[in-house]
């Protein structure tokens, strides 16, 4: 039975603690998945929309960018996909009567797990200057406005136009376009915020900056290493590969600060040995100290070299640049500095050793927990020397997997969504459109944040997301947002983003994954690419939430037509009418999207893109060859009394969206403002079990940012380390800690000190 939203926030001031788990989904994860399922969409529409979630018929999940074989299970999603679809497909409204009822100043005053509750917003709606609450606007005065504020602009690069990575390829590749023939190339994405470093150390090292396997490669791998990230909670459906991969034979290494009860034990809900017994994945756990992968990856690079036979040399000679460079950088790898990095013992170094060198076809596996520090993309260039060293790219079962979070996250990327776009894009798309593309840089989301807030930004447009939630230095991320003259956000539901505005505000109601899309040219789709580079399309099978709602594609085409008038030759409400005429331009200007619409209709399951690396050994970097790197080696030192906190996620959670208020594997329930603390590392400082603690980040200017009020958890974390929620934990990260070279924010590594709360 569907259920009311909650009329106040819940208290989360006495969270209950138990032991962590060590054993992901089964039961539990049924019964979790049904119970919050049936709350928010009842029996009926459970059913009818949870059987269509990635099945090539139906709609991609909007959570994750995990892949789907060709083969599909009936229930082809995970606990945290259906908590995402049931977010969407719920019942629950937002109408004009809850913005009548809810001033800003009370809006502002909710958690995101509130707002986001309360269910679909059905009308677009307007916050004039000086107003107190949001008012219903017609769709053609809003796009007035945006068309009037971007109009009086001294220049378009004081516009921002941000996207998150549930935005369609056709919606990304009309924004895009919008942008540049504007003017600007003011295009921050929440790759920014996530894989940046990914991409950066990618394109330099292979030529692309996308992973070089398939789902298939993992089920053939010898070895798995699973670095810096906890699939059980955040990319549940990869479990299942890593089950069947275990099955072939394979053996995986986890590198986590975390233990984390995914890669502890699955218990595959789809199977009755799943359910009753559940399969070991873990061979071997290295519990690293935060940001000390970077230090044993290149101390196993050493020792690969310096064991005879264990470097493929023919892959070295015939496809590698930097060789030499690289292997003397690599032989000064010291055993005992990396032994403080990390915090790990010779032997477990060791053993990790031994599994690489028995291995003909590994795969490395990466999310935030290596792209979030200061020195990221290092890291991440000497996990590519690894696979070099033993020729495992562009092999059977061997390659490089950065498991990306949003579910066309990527996509938006290749259609061009990005502040840095490629001369050979721009150049393709101008012949294609007749128009002249900026050819300066444009902002990312660090640099949009303080062009708002020194005043060289004035409007601010975003496609989905929370933006506000998901970026760091909140105190100064929202004074920022506050001087903008307006900020336009295109949602499904309420997020904090909306309480946080510019002089002037407008909240677009858009359809989502799983709404029926009719326009005048029938019934569309739109199309997806998933972490592993496969396209497919996605078709929404339900009412949508309003008669007032526009999809994405449609709220870009009649901006652009109000902003940019006759003189645009743009034929904006021909994409409007059919999206297979916006297919039609992508494959005449993004490489690998020939004969887009004809492939679609050919391949149900989606096609695979091109990538040289993996299909022909061939690396379109700028020596022509793959190139190994020769970083120094770096990892965060942290002064006496401190520790190092990375921000994560809880089980209840996906990215900002926050679904309940537990963590279930963590032990942890009806609360969120916890930090974990090595019971050792407490006993140092002086914090029992259950006291109530500050948490203040020390940045190098000397400046201190506080998050008041967190329980204290004893958990068996790395030695040193710390771990607590983010958004909660994001006013902690300052604006300029970032990484080298991708400009990601550093929130996987901030020096806090913890200091007695009054708060009980």
């Amino acid at each position: 039975m569907v259920s009311k939203p909650p009329a106040g926030d819940p208290v989360q001031d006495a969270p209950q603690v138990a032991p962590p788990q060590h054993a992901a989904a089964g039961l539990p994860a049924v019964a979790h998945t049904l119970r919050v399922a049936q709350a928010q969409m009842g029996v009926r529409r459970t059913a009818r929309t949870l059987l269509k979630v990635n099945q090539k018929d139906g709609f991609d999940c909007p959570g994750c960018a995990w892949p789907e074989g060709d083969k599909r299970h009936v229930a082809e999603f995970c606990e945290n996909g259906a908590k995402a679809v049931a977010e969407e497909a719920t019942l629950r409204r937002v109408t004009p009567d809850f913005f009548a009822a809810h001033p800003l100043a009370d809006l502002a005053a909710r958690s995101g797990y509130w707002l986001g509750q309360q269910g679909r917003i059905t009308e677009p709606m307007y916050l004039p200057e000086g107003a107190d609450r949001y008012e219903a606007v017609s769709w053609e005065r809003a796009f007035a406005i945006i068309a009037e504020e971007l109009g009086a602009l001294s220049s378009p690069d004081e516009a921002l136009f941000y996207t998150s990575g549930r935005t369609s390829n056709e919606a990304a590749f009309l924004l895009q376009l919008f942008a540049r023939e504007f003017g600007t190339n003011n295009l921050p994405d929440c790759s920014n915020m996530c894989h940046e470093s990914s991409g950066s150390a990618l394109n330099e090292t292979i030529g692309i900056g996308k992973g070089s396997v398939s789902l298939e490669d993992l089920h053939q791998a010898d070895l798995i290493v699973v670095a810096g990230q906890n699939p059980g909670t955040n990319h549940p459906r990869m479990l299942s590969a890593l089950e069947k991969a275990k099955a072939a034979g394979a053996k995986i290494i986890s590198v986590n600060p975390l233990p984390e009860a995914g890669l502890e034990k699955f218990k595959n809900p789809q199977t009755p040995a799943g359910l009753l017994k559940g399969a070991a994945l873990n061979d071997l756990f290295l519990q690293i100290r935060i940001g000390g992968d970077q230090a044993l990856f290149r101390l196993l690079n050493k020792l690969i070299v310096e064991t005879e036979g264990a470097v493929d040399e023919e892959f070295v000679r015939e496809h590698t640049h930097g060789y030499e460079e690289f292997a003397a950088a690599a032989r000064a790898a010291d055993w005992d500095e990396t032994l403080a990095a990390t915090g790990l013992g010779r032997d477990e170094i060791e053993r990790a050793l031994e599994m690489v060198l028995a291995s003909e076809r590994t795969i490395v596996c990466w999310a935030m927990g290596l792209t979030q520090h200061k020195h990221s993309v290092p890291t991440i260039r000497e996990v590519v020397n690894l696979l070099l060293l033993r020729g495992a790219i562009g092999r059977p079962g061997a390659g490089v997997c950065p498991v990306r979070g949003h579910s066309n996250v990527q996509g938006d990327r290749t259609m061009g969504i990005f502040e840095r776009p490629a001369p050979a894009f721009l150049d393709a798309l101008d012949k294609e459109f007749g128009i002249v593309s900026p050819r300066h840089h444009g902002f990312d989301v660090v640099r949009s944040i303080q062009a708002l807030r020194d005043g060289e930004a004035k409007v601010f447009f975003a496609m989905g997301g929370n933006f506000v939630g998901a970026t760091p230095d909140t105190e100064v991320t929202e004074a920022a947002m506050r001087r903008a003259r307006l900020t336009v956000h295109v949602s499904t539901k309420l997020n904090r983003s909306h309480a946080v505005t510019g002089r002037r505000a407008l909240i677009l109601p858009t359809l989502g994954r799983t709404d029926k899309d009719v326009q005048r040219g029938g019934k569309q789709f739109v199309t997806v690419e998933d972490s592993m580079s496969l396209v497919h399309a996605s078709r929404g099978n339900l009412p949508p939430a309003s008669p007032h709602l526009l999809s994405e594609p449609a709220i870009v085409a009649r901006m652009a037509r109000a902003v940019l008038g006759a003189a645009s030759a743009t034929p904006w409400e021909e994409f409007e009418r059919d999206y297979a005429t916006i297919r039609d331009r992508i494959a005449r200007v993004v490489p690998g999207f020939e004969d887009f619409n004809a492939r679609l209709a050919a391949n149900p399951g989606g096609f695979a893109l091109p990538h040289a690396p993996r299909d022909e050994r061939r690396f379109p970097t700028a020596t022509g060859k793959a190139n190994f790197t020769a970083a120094p080696v770096e990892y965060p030192k942290v002064p006496e009394g401190r520790l190092l906190l990375q921000t994560l996620r809880s089980h209840d959670q996906y990215n900002t969206t926050i679904y309940g208020l537990d963590d279930r594997y963590r032990g942890i329930k009806g609360g969120r403002r916890v930090v974990l603390v090595h019971p050792l590392d407490a006993a140092e400082l002086g914090l029992a079990d259950g006291a109530y603690t500050d948490l203040v980040s020390e940045w190098t200017d000397g400046s201190e940012r506080r998050a008041p009020g967190f329980r204290v958890v004893h958990y068996p974390t790395a030695r040193g380390c710390a771990a607590a929620y983010y958004p909660e934990t994001n006013v902690l990260v300052p604006l300029e800690s970032t990484a080298d070279v991708s400009n990601t924010p550093a929130s996987k590594s901030v020096v806090v000190r913890l200091e007695q709360s009054p708060t009980a």
